[in-house]
C-alpha cells in the first residue's frame, strides 16, 4: 500500500442518509491503559454516591473493565450495524509518556491496522502522537499511513503538550503530503491530565502555519463552543465535531445546544460524532444516532441536504481528501510579507 487507504463508499442509495462517526475508540484495555478506566470508574462512583446510591467501587470498576475487552472491534461493529453507522473515524490516542501502557506502539498500530482488514471499509484510523517520541513517532506515523493505510492524525494535548508544538510540525508536513486531517482533542478528558492544554485556540498557530491541512477540533461542539465556532467560521481549514454531544453542560439540555450550534451557518464545518464506546453502561448507539433522524429536535429546521453534510458529508469530503491531493502538484506556499516562506515554519512563533 503507498498511502492512505480511500474513503469507503457511501451505502448504495436505499434513501437512507450515509451516517460517519467522527469519533470512536477501540474499547479494549489493550488501548486504553487501566489507569484511566479506574478514573473513570471512581468518576462514576463519586456521582452515584452523591445522589444517595449505595454501590461498592469494585463493582463499578468491573463493569467498566467488561466493557473495555473489545480487542477487535467485533462488538463495536455489531452496534454500528444496529445503529446504522456505516464508517466510523477509530482514533488512537498517544498515551505512553503519561500512563503505563499495554502495547508498545508499534504493537498498537499493527493492532488497528488487524482491526482494519477484519472489518474492511469500517473504519478509518487516526493514529495518535505526541511531540516527545522524536524522530521515531515520525517514522512510525509514516509507516502507518504508508504500510497501513491510516487516514489521518490524532492529538491528544492534555498529554502536556501545545497541539501547535513546532515538533509536531514534521507530523502535520506528512500530514500536507498525503492529503490527512488531524482530530485534535479539546476541553477536559481523563482525569489524571492537564486540561489546561484543551483549548481550541491553541491550535490556531498550526492551522495558520498548515492551510492546506484540515483541523477538526474534537469535541468543539460540546466544550469551549465560542471558541470552535470562531476558528470554524475564520479559519477555512478548522472544523469541528460533536461527539459527546449528549453529555453537554447546558441548561436547556443537549438538543436545544445542538440545533442552536447547527443554525449558526458553519453546518458545513460540523461532524457528527458520538465518541463511542465510552458510554455503553448509560447510552446506546442506537439512540445516540437516530436522535438526528430527520425532524428530531437536534436538527429541527435544517434543510436534508445540511443535515447529510453533518452525519457523514464533511467526513467524507475529508478523507476523500487524500485522493485528490495525491493527483495534485503543490505549490509552495507564497512568502508572508517581510517574512519567509514555508520551510521556515517550525521556528514561527
Amino acid at each position: 500500500m503507498s498511502g492512505p487507504a480511500p474513503a469507503g463508499p457511501a451505502p448504495a442509495d436505499t434513501g437512507r442518509t450515509a451516517v460517519v462517526d467522527a469519533q470512536v475508540q477501540l474499547g479494549s484495555e489493550l488501548a486504553i491503559p487501566r489507569a484511566f478506566l479506574e478514573y473513570q470508574a471512581a468518576n462514576v462512583h463519586h456521582r452515584l454516591t452523591a445522589h444517595g446510591h449505595t454501590v461498592r467501587p469494585t463493582r463499578i470498576l468491573d463493569q467498566v473493565l467488561a466493557v473495555h475487552q473489545d480487542d477487535e472491534a467485533d462488538k463495536l461493529v455489531a452496534e454500528m450495524d444496529e445503529a446504522g453507522v456505516d464508517q466510523a473515524f477509530l482514533v488512537v490516542p498517544d498515551f505512553s509518556h503519561v500512563a503505563r501502557c499495554r502495547l508498545t506502539r508499534p504493537e498498537l498500530a499493527a493492532l488497528h491496522h488487524r482491526v482494519t482488514v477484519r472489518h474492511p471499509g469500517r473504519f478509518h484510523v487516526f493514529w495518535g502522537v505526541d511531540p516527545r517520541a522524536g524522530q521515531d513517532g515520525v517514522d512510525l506515523f509514516e509507516h502507518c499511513v504508508t504500510a497501513y493505510g491510516f487516514s489521518g492524525l490524532k492529538l491528544y494535548p492534555l498529554c502536556g503538550y501545545s497541539p501547535s508544538d513546532r515538533r509536531l510540525y514534521p507530523y502535520f508536513e506528512i500530514c500536507e503530503r498525503y492529503g490527512l486531517p488531524v482530530l485534535s482533542h479539546t476541553g477536559p478528558g481523563w482525569g489524571p491530565l492537564d486540561f489546561t492544554y484543551g483549548a481550541p485556540l491553541l491550535l490556531d498557530g498550526a492551522a495558520r502555519d498548515f492551510r492546506r491541512v484540515d483541523f477538526i477540533l474534537g469535541h468543539g461542539g460540546v466544550t469551549h463552543v465560542d471558541e470552535s465556532t470562531y476558528l470554524c467560521a475564520h479559519r477555512p481549514n478548522v472544523h469541528l465535531d460533536i461527539s459527546q454531544f449528549h453529555s453537554v453542560l447546558h441548561a436547556d439540555g443537549w438538543r436545544a445546544h445542538i440545533n442552536r450550534l447547527l443554525s449558526t451557518g458553519i453546518g458545513h464545518k460540523v461532524l457528527f460524532g458520538t465518541c463511542w464506546p465510552s458510554y455503553r453502561l448509560s447510552e446506546s448507539l442506537t439512540s445516540l444516532v437516530t436522535a438526528f433522524a430527520p425532524g428530531a429536535p437536534a436538527v429541527e429546521g435544517l434543510r436534508e441536504r445540511e443535515r447529510r453534510l453533518v452525519m457523514s458529508g464533511n467526513a467524507l469530503r475529508l478523507l476523500g481528501r487524500s485522493r485528490r491531493e495525491s493527483r495534485a502538484q503543490h505549490t509552495p506556499d507564497p512568502a508572508p510579507a517581510g517574512g519567509t516562506g514555508p520551510t521556515d515554519r517550525r521556528e514561527r512563533t
